[in-house]
């Protein structure tokens, strides 16, 4: 979120809070990037905000709801509450419970891939509306191939860049095979460690495609973990997933911290592993 924007979405989330009944006397900022992720105190309660242009916060809403009563292991909403979003001064909010972290262990690849073989099994009993994670790609090829979207992109990137998404969306289209509801980025910074296990948040990217497009978000040996996985499908959606998220880095006004320099090392990533250009 732009720095000149945190301020006010500070102000709405507290202002909410307060007008439900919450103590929102403080802010800990948890999470900065689309939106702004915040911990309220001494209510504790998690804040999400995000500008009201930007936001599918009442369909993140609505999943969160169908896949917790399905037993899904997600971050619940605020039982305090009504489960809903709420509007102020731009923003809209919604209210989250917090979780204590765990302890410091780190998390093992079988259990994230058991977590995330729990979430894709409750995910395969909705049925929404949601973007082909093929969609993503198509958004990616229309960046690259545009030097008004992504001027500082270097022409070897570039050019790099749309042979690979070009490729791989052909053959990942011609694989075929079984696709269902995704989570859509269930990266290791989408997955909090809690007392209660593993729980999943940011449900705002849910798209639909074969399990392993999930899988290539995550570290590499949960894929062993997770049964029936084809190597080969998973391989090249994880070359799909860099490319993706290298061409992001390129558009002006990109908000992920140390943005250029994450997009310059994955494209060399990619090149390491054999996509040339021409």
């Amino acid at each position: 979120m732009q720095a000149s924007e945190v301020r006010r979405a500070v102000a709405a989330a507290m202002a909410i809070a307060s007008s439900l009944g919450l103590a929102a006397d403080d802010a800990v900022v948890l999470h900065d990037s689309n939106k702004l992720t915040l911990r309220l105190l001494p209510c504790d309660v998690v804040a999400r905000v995000a500008p009201v242009a930007q936001q599918v916060a009442r369909f993140e809403v609505e999943l969160a709801q169908r896949l917790a009563e399905s037993g899904c292991p997600v971050a619940a909403l605020d039982p305090r509450v009504e489960p809903r979003v709420h509007e102020r001064d731009g923003f809209v909010v919604t209210l989250w419970t917090y979780y204590a972290p765990a302890s410091s262990r780190e998390v093992s690849p079988a259990e994230y891939a058991k977590a995330l073989e729990r979430l894709h099994a409750g995910m395969r009993e909705v049925d929404v509306p949601v973007p082909h994670f093929m969609d993503r790609v198509e958004q990616a090829q229309r960046l690259v191939a545009s030097r008004d979207l992504t001027p500082e992109l270097a022409d070897a990137d570039r050019e790099l860049l749309g042979d690979t998404l070009r490729s791989l969306r052909r053959v990942i289209g011609e694989r075929g095979g079984g696709e269902q509801l995704l989570h859509g980025e269930p990266r290791p910074g989408n997955v909090l460690s809690t007392e209660n296990g593993l729980l999943f948040i940011d449900l705002e990217t849910c798209c639909r495609g074969p399990v392993e497009f999930d899988l290539a978000h995550a570290p590499e040996d949960v894929g062993h973990h997770y049964a029936g996985v084809s190597p080969d499908l998973l391989r090249e959606c994880r070359t799909l997933v860099l490319a993706i998220i290298a061409t992001w880095r390129w558009e002006p006004g990109d908000q992920l911290p140390d943005g250029r320099r994450l997009g310059a090392e994955w494209i060399d990533r990619i090149r390491a592993l054999g996509f040339t250009a021409g």
